[in-house]
């Protein structure tokens, strides 16, 4: 078909009296083609209809996308069973034709912000090679909408608690808060509803209250509105964890907090400087931080063990021997485990990986376990050894019984005052016998 150009050539060159076997020859086109111009008489390109082969079964299609709950795969076998024959490339096309099981697509805004206005917060899984082993890690990212001053995180595990971390720290690190904080409708920061109407949980709005800042939910599905930190994981996915080796967790989060400092510097074309100068820029904007900010921890209730040690995520944490049986309270940080006994802190261990079942000893706590030796054979026993094999194997199951002694039984010296049980009488029994 020609296009709007030629067919623009087509009925000039005819205005100016040419034929149209000179006019095909000079565009290089058929006759047909030209006539065809000639009488249609307009530039315009005309519409391409063809027929459809569904044309005629527009409602049965939609009724079987409906029924099939969109899979078209399942709508075609139902056609063909209806004795409709269609291709399955046809029959996709004819439902976005239709706007069957298909939204129109709309133009997606572009938002500006001002210094200070807006940072925006998420999280990604990745699966990152951490102590040999590839290990799946969540990544938290904070990014200032304006500078694009970017600061990451990865954890183990992602609960209210580490994100509550996350955000202390990456505030701390920008050197204060934007006024509002774009997230995702996660249940780790929002309590119920979604999207403006969200409202936070209560330790995640005291977050919010001590720096300064809201939280604000997006509308479902619309991730664009978050676009800023969506971006930042495909970069950190694809640019820090290639090519970078890892001991641990700790290891990977000071080589990512290094490389976020590097990225600051590099020269953005998009913002015609580097992050670091927008930053600098921005930073009489954010709400200052406070004077004191206090460590973020969890308090647990916990009672110490016959063994001396409370448990906590599957580990244990030794204590001093004059607590056992007593309860105690635990302040769960980052990065250590610190336990109190009323007011005084009796105990601080280093902070295990949740669900690793691992045994934290202290040395001052290094207990000298006695072992229980069993009490010494009576001369009834030795007896019983001596006279038969049989009468041996007998003493060692009565101590296996009676915990570690043979003496309740009726081979003893001493009588009982109650009836013996039918085991006594039995080995009464044996014992005359012999």
């Amino acid at each position: 078909m020609l296009d709007g150009d030629e067919r623009t050539a087509i009925l000039k060159l005819a205005a100016a009296g040419h034929g149209a076997r000179e006019i095909a020859r000079a565009l290089g086109v058929s006759r047909n083609a030209v006539r065809r111009v000639l009488r249609s008489g307009q530039a315009a390109v005309p519409a391409l209809e063809r027929p459809e082969k569904l044309g005629d079964h527009v409602a049965l299609v939609q009724e079987l996308h409906q029924r099939c709950e969109g899979n078209l795969a399942r709508v075609s076998e139902e056609l063909l069973r209806a004795g409709i024959v269609t291709g399955y490339s046809s029959l996709t096309a004819f439902c976005r034709r239709h706007g069957i099981g298909h939204v129109e697509k709309t133009r997606v805004g572009r938002y500006q912000f001002d210094p200070g206005e807006e940072m925006q917060h998420d999280t990604s899984p990745h699966v990152v090679a951490i102590g040999g082993r590839r290990v799946r890690m969540q990544c938290a990212s904070l990014v200032l909408c304006y500078s694009r001053r970017i600061y990451a995180q990865v954890y183990e595990r992602w609960s209210r608690f580490e994100c509550r971390v996350f955000l202390s720290e990456g505030i701390t690190t920008l050197g204060g808060a934007a006024r509002r904080c774009m997230i995702d409708n996660s249940s780790v920061i929002i309590a119920r509803d979604t999207g403006k109407e969200a409202v936070p949980a209560e330790a995640m709005k005291a977050l919010g209250e001590r720096f300064g800042f809201g939280f604000e939910a997006h509308a479902l599905g619309d991730a664009d509105r978050s676009a800023h930190v969506e971006r930042r994981f495909h970069f950190i996915e694809n640019n820090f964890y290639v090519g970078r080796s890892f001991a641990d967790e700790a290891d990977c989060n000071a080589q990512l907090r290094q490389w976020c400092e590097q990225v600051a510097d590099r020269h953005r074309r998009d913002l015609g400087a580097t992050s670091r100068q927008l930053w600098v820029a921005e930073l009489p904007s954010l709400v200052p931080l406070p004077i004191h900010i206090p460590e973020v921890y969890e308090v647990h209730t916990r009672r110490v063990d016959v063994e001396g040690y409370v448990a906590l995520h599957t580990n244990r944490y030794s204590m001093p021997e004059r607590t056992i049986g007593r309860q105690v309270s635990v302040r769960e940080s980052i990065d250590r485990i610190r336990i109190f006994d009323g007011h005084a802190c009796i105990a601080v261990h280093a902070r295990k990986s949740v669900g690793a079942r691992l045994r934290e000893t202290l040395p001052e706590h290094e207990g000298h376990w006695r072992r229980r030796e069993p009490p010494p054979a009576s001369a009834e026993e030795i007896t019983l050894r001596n006279a038969a094999a049989d009468l041996g194997t007998l003493v060692d199951r009565l101590r296996a019984r009676h915990g570690g002694q043979a003496r309740s039984s009726g081979c003893t010296s001493s009588g009982s005052s109650t009836r013996p049980s039918r085991w006594s009488r039995q080995s009464r029994s044996r014992c005359d016998t012999a």
